[in-house]
């Protein structure tokens, strides 16, 4: 387990971490959300000890990191695949990560294989891909079999098939009773990944909640219905209160109606339903409603004009006729 205690991380005048409290717990996958500068990889950072916190207290399982004589058994992270050293192999990188632990080849033989790296552990670093790069690191992250596994943007780079292994590994380490905190940018990836959200904003904690209580917080009361008599069905449910948007000739979504009211008036009519189930945000609505006002960097509403116009070619003469 890491608890996090009052930690803060100031830069100067700016305060990228502002007094964070928060215990993130085994046996599960808590996901780290918040927008570009929000205090993200800091607070990642001073978890590992990379960064000293300008006040509070980091503790994992209950002791300071720096009092662990062995750490990497303790906490493994993720948190920049770009640092191994260019021309270093694959292999040869894991293997000096290894033996400041006391672990040998076979670990890292068997890290190589379960990341999909040993046709290419021979390689210099800088012959690999982004994903290749990712899957090192993430290799990296557990030559000492942690009870603590960190990390930042893990699929990063990753194709399809990689991104499927992400997500199967961290809920099997989740599974086995370690701690996993795991940072993306990709809300659906994280939907399906995630049991808990630790969600910051401008350096400040905005969410501390399991997955599905979050999801089902932050939306609104509506349902979806599908049924034979759907228009019909909009009709008898139409109240100053209600709105109703058609998906499809079968298919309503009624805004402001649980689900058990749409069938009480379905059943006083004798109508058939097919579906009826109440609709519940996605993580992205519900994360970029939350986060709104602490978007730091926030992208214009509409595209910017190019840089240069290309000529039209329509009602005009060719170069050849023209010369």
């Amino acid at each position: 387990m890491i608890e996090l205690i009052d930690l803060t991380k100031c830069y100067g005048a700016t305060t990228a971490v502002d007094g964070l409290s928060v215990s993130i717990q085994s046996g599960m996958v808590t996901g780290f959300l918040g927008p570009n500068g929000a205090g993200k990889s800091t607070t990642m950072r001073m978890i590992v000890g990379l960064d000293k916190p300008t006040a509070g207290r980091v503790l994992i399982d209950g002791k300071a990191l720096i009092d662990d004589p062995a750490p990497m058994t303790t906490i493994g992270a993720l948190l920049d695949a770009g640092t191994v050293p260019k021309a270093c192999s694959g292999r040869n990188y894991l293997l000096g990560l290894a033996a400041t632990h006391g672990f040998g080849a076979t670990r890292v033989d068997q890290l190589l294989e379960l990341t999909g790296l040993t046709a290419v552990a021979h390689r210099p670093f800088k012959t690999y891909s982004l994903g290749m790069g990712q899957r090192l690191g993430i290799a990296a992250a557990l030559i000492g079999d942690p009870e603590i596994v960190l990390l930042d943007e893990p699929v990063n780079g990753l194709d399809p098939e990689g991104v499927l292994w992400v997500r199967s590994l961290v809920k099997q380490l989740a599974a086995e009773g370690r701690t996993v905190f795991l940072s993306s940018h990709l809300m659906s990836e994280m939907a399906q990944t995630a049991d808990h959200l630790i969600i910051l904003g401008r350096g400040h904690l905005l969410a501390d909640t399991p997955m599905d209580e979050f999801l089902r917080a932050s939306s609104e009361v509506a349902s979806r219905v599908r049924s034979p008599q759907a228009a019909l069905l909009a009709q008898a449910l139409a109240a100053p209160t209600v709105r109703v948007s058609f998906e499809g000739p079968d298919e309503i979504i009624v805004h402001g109606v649980q689900p058990g009211a749409v069938g009480q008036v379905a059943a006083q009519y004798g109508w058939v339903i097919d579906g009826l189930a109440p609709v519940i945000s996605s993580l992205e609505d519900a994360y970029m409603q939350l986060t709104d006002s602490s978007v730091e960097y926030r992208s214009g509403a509409t595209a910017p004009q190019p840089l240069y116009a290309r000529p039209s070619t329509s009602n005009t003469t060719s170069d050849k006729e023209t010369h």
